[in-house]
C-alpha cells in the first residue's frame, strides 16, 4: 500500500507576524479604569456636592485645604490620569474605526496625543505646585 504524503506548499515562507496584545491590553485597561473611575467620580462628587453643606463652601480656601492632603491629591491625580487615558483610548477607537485613510488617521491620532500629554502636564502640574498662599484677587 502506498504512503499518503502531502506535497510541501508552493507559497514562499514568511516569518510569523509578530503580533502584540495592545488591544487586549487596551481592552482590559478600559474596563478596570472605568470601574476604578465610577468609584473615583461618584466619591468626588458626593464629597464636593452633597456633603458637608454642598457647592456652597467650594472656594479658594477649600481647595487649598484640600490639595494641602496628600491623599486628595492622589485622589484628584488619579482621577485626572485615568480619566484622560481612558478618553483617549476611547477616542484612539473610534479614530481607527472610522478614519478612512492612513493620513487622516495618522494626524488625528498626533492631534490627540499631544492634546492627551498637553492637559496631563498642565493638569498634574497644577496639583502638584498649587499655592494656597497667592492671593485669590
Amino acid at each position: 500500500m502506498a504512503e499518503l504524503a502531502l506535497e510541501r506548499p508552493r507559497a514562499p515562507k514568511r516569518a510569523a507576524a509578530r503580533r502584540s496584545n495592545f488591544e487586549l491590553y487596551s481592552w482590559l485597561f478600559m474596563r478596570i479604569s472605568g470601574l476604578a473611575l465610577i468609584v473615583l467620580v461618584l466619591g468626588h462628587l458626593f464629597i464636593m456636592n452633597i456633603l458637608d453643606g454642598g457647592v456652597h463652601r467650594i472656594n479658594w480656601g477649600f481647595v487649598a485645604g484640600r490639595w494641602a492632603s496628600p491623599f486628595w491629591q492622589f485622589w484628584d491625580l488619579s482621577m485626572l490620569w485615568l480619566a484622560e487615558i481612558h478618553g483617549g483610548n476611547g477616542l484612539r477607537t473610534i479614530i481607527d474605526d472610522y478614519a478612512r485613510k492612513d493620513t487622516t488617521r495618522f494626524w488625528l491620532k498626533i492631534v490627540l496625543y499631544v492634546s492627551m500629554v498637553l492637559i496631563l502636564a498642565v493638569g498634574t502640574m497644577v496639583i502638584f505646585t498649587f499655592d494656597p498662599g497667592i492671593s485669590a484677587n
